[in-house]
């Protein structure tokens, strides 16, 4: 016979339906310092009397900072106040609930008082609970003058009544509210981060592609180094980047080695894929020797750091053929019924250089040798990882990977380039990974746009924190395979100002665009061979969207709202193909508000009527304001109702700065 686990008693006042909550409190809801966000619950009690709820913060050191909550549906008994940590660390939050004895006795003066009915009884009971407020909070002036005037006889029962619900006493018991039965929810983790965990702007590039060129004497190409690859480095932090993201820099298996365009067949000068990683030089905790030596690596870390870059590296564990591990360590790998040693698939696609990992006959000594490398790289200047299909290694080695390096290194930041499954996404990010890939580059009309990332904005982002990329070295969509540049252009500004955290791939300044003939991703694909851009050339011709990334940049730099993802807004178009969205946030008492307006079909002038919903502005509705196109610099009338152009001669969006003095908190 099965027993049934004892339930947590319900308190005297009831505190149900907490959010957030991730996987029932076992894991911890996520922000960043200064980050704001909503705590919800559903507190009531029996009867009639006032009920009250607050939000306990516990900081890391033990602190407790009480934040009132405010009764958002009565009907629905909703309460909500919004919360933001100071520092990083494990926080907790709970909510309590308690009896308001102020609260119920004012509610039933004001009728009584009103009525005549028990007028001394009452006017003497809030003399009372304002006694007991006294007692248990101490003496001031609000309160003891209006004890004295809730029991002076010679002024009229109004005037009483009035003394004892004046601003000064309520303000006083708001502060340092008399709570009867208090009955705390359970106490629920809270990681707080760094920043770059939310918001940054991120460049990815080869470093072997970085310098390379044709010997034209020798007939063939020359590896780009870190030397040559930190060459580009102020340009990459010119344009406003905060974060240099490097595919793997390993030793490139020459087993089974891709040729051009994923060919099975390599000639002898072609690179291979850096994804299949080891050969005879070394493994994951070594570097190409093409691209330098560990001193090389230590320089352009040295070098990012100067130009306020941070260093993400690729953290792809798969191994080619001939990797160290292969033979040292057969047990890490799946051995088939013939002997042979699996190769990678994601069918109908074949990865032959590639092995992948099995953490199922060794877990412990594979575990051990992961954490060493991750260690090592660290230790050289790496702060963030961008993890390489997550999806296909078990779980509980990340949540312990990440939460094990976070012991000694807490601001490491891990992305996950997880192209799967909606479950594995998200308790991808409840087991640690701050950041996550996502399916932006497949979201192209207005409906899938505003639902999708309604869904990311919405509670999803307690832990999943989305990153999103218009292209990538593997993916090439058939919108800007065909868009033109404008398209690319709308398609960069959106990833900038829908969420925090966007990526550019490097060549999307030079609008590469020409896919690989049945594929999604470009022909001559990095991954198989080297790539000199031609910087100098094109910036000498002006044919790159480079100042564009750049003047994106600068917004988001510029404007706090653009930092977090909790805050968007969808508003109305008359237009499908025009999506309007905002973003607002307080800063030091001023509000900061951007309006974005996007032509989601560039090759296209729209005409359109936008509606604006003005209260998320920060307005009222009938108020105008100053409406300034920070791309273009023009400037216009808006209010509720604004009638817009957009046109390919033109600009495809519209980043709008809602100037002036914005009064109220944003919804």
């Amino acid at each position: 016979m099965t027993s049934l686990r004892t339930p947590r008693p319900i308190g005297r006042i009831p505190v149900v339906g907490v959010t957030p909550v991730v996987d029932g409190g076992n894991r911890p809801a996520t922000s960043v310092v200064g980050e704001e966000f909503e705590v919800t619950a559903t507190v009531f009690r029996e009867g009639h009397d006032a009920v009250n709820a607050t939000v306990v913060l516990t900081d890391p050191d033990g602190r407790e900072q009480h934040i009132p909550m405010v009764r958002v549906n009565a009907g629905l008994d909703a309460w909500a106040a919004t919360v933001s940590a100071s520092s990083t660390g494990l926080w907790t939050y709970r909510v309590e609930g308690w009896s308001d004895p102020y609260g119920t006795w004012h509610h039933d003066a004001v009728i009584k008082v009103g009525a005549g009915v028990d007028v001394e009884l009452m006017l003497e009971e809030g003399a009372l609970v304002l006694e007991r407020a006294v007692a248990a909070n101490g003496r001031t002036a609000a309160l003891t003058d209006a004890i004295a005037c809730l029991r002076d006889t010679k002024s009229t029962p109004e005037a009483r009544l009035s003394a004892g619900a004046s601003p000064a006493v309520r303000a006083d018991l708001a502060a340092r509210p008399l709570r009867d039965f208090v009955s705390p929810s359970p106490g629920y983790p809270w990681l707080v981060e760094r920043d770059r965990a939310l918001y940054g702007s991120w460049y990815e590039f080869f470093p072997r592609s970085e310098g390379a060129h044709f010997d034209e004497a020798a007939g063939r190409w020359v590896s780009g180094t870190f030397a040559t690859a930190a060459e580009r480095l102020p340009a990459v932090a010119g344009m406003g980047f905060d974060v240099i993201y490097l595919t793997p820099v390993h030793p490139i298996g020459r087993v089974n080695r891709k040729g051009r365009n994923n060919s099975l067949h390599s000639e002898p000068q072609d690179p291979g894929s850096p994804y299949a990683i080891g050969s005879s030089d070394g493994g994951h905790d070594a570097i190409h020797p093409d691209l330098g030596t560990f001193a090389d690596f230590d320089a352009f870390v040295s070098r990012a750091r100067e130009l306020n870059l941070e260093v993400a590296l690729d953290l792809a564990l798969n191994c080619a053929p001939d990797h160290p591990w292969v033979t040292e360590h057969p047990e890490w790998f799946t051995t088939r019924a013939d002997g042979s040693i699996a190769y990678a698939e994601n069918p109908p696609k074949k990865y032959q250089d590639i092995y992948p990992l099995n953490f199922d006959n060794d877990p412990e000594g594979l575990y051990a040798e992961i954490h060493r490398v991750v260690l090592l790289w660290i230790s050289h200047g790496v702060t963030i990882f961008r993890v390489d299909n997550p999806h296909t290694k078990p779980l509980w080695s990340w949540e312990r990977l990440i939460a094990e390096v976070a012991e000694e290194h807490p601001g490491i930041i891990w992305l996950a380039e997880a192209f799967t499954r909606p479950p594995m996404m998200h308790t991808l990010a409840q087991v640690g990974f701050q950041q996550s890939y996502t399916y932006y580059s497949w979201r192209h009309t207005k409906s899938e746009i505003q639902e999708y990332c309604t869904e990311l904005a919405g509670p999803a982002a307690a832990y999943m924190r989305p990153n999103f990329w218009p292209t990538t070295h593997d993916i090439l969509t058939p919108f800007l395979q065909h868009g033109g540049p404008e398209a690319w252009k709308m398609r960069a500004a959106l990833a900038a100002t829908l969420v925090p955290s966007y990526g550019i791939y490097t060549g999307y300044e030079l609008h590469e665009h020409v896919a690989r003939p049945g594929a999604e991703e470009q022909i001559d694909n990095e991954k198989y061979e080297y790539k000199n851009r031609q910087w100098a050339e094109h910036d000498a011709a002006g044919d790159t969207l480079a100042p564009y990334l750049t003047k994106l940049n600068q917004i988001r730099r510029a404007h706090p709202a653009l930092h977090w993802l909790r805050n968007l807004r969808f508003h109305y178009a008359d237009d499908d193909n025009v999506l309007v969205f905002s973003k607002a946030r307080r800063v030091h008492d001023r509000d900061d508000v951007i309006v974005v307006v996007a032509n989601l079909a560039p090759e296209h002038t729209r005409d359109t009527w936008i509606h604006l919903t003005m209260p998320l502005l920060g307005r009222d509705w009938h108020e105008g304001f100053v409406a300034h196109d920070l791309i273009t610099g023009e400037q216009w009338n808006w209010g509720e109702h604004n009638f817009v152009r957009l046109d390919p001669a033109h600009e495809p969006v519209h980043i709008v700065h809602v100037t002036g003095h914005a009064w109220g908190r944003f919804a």
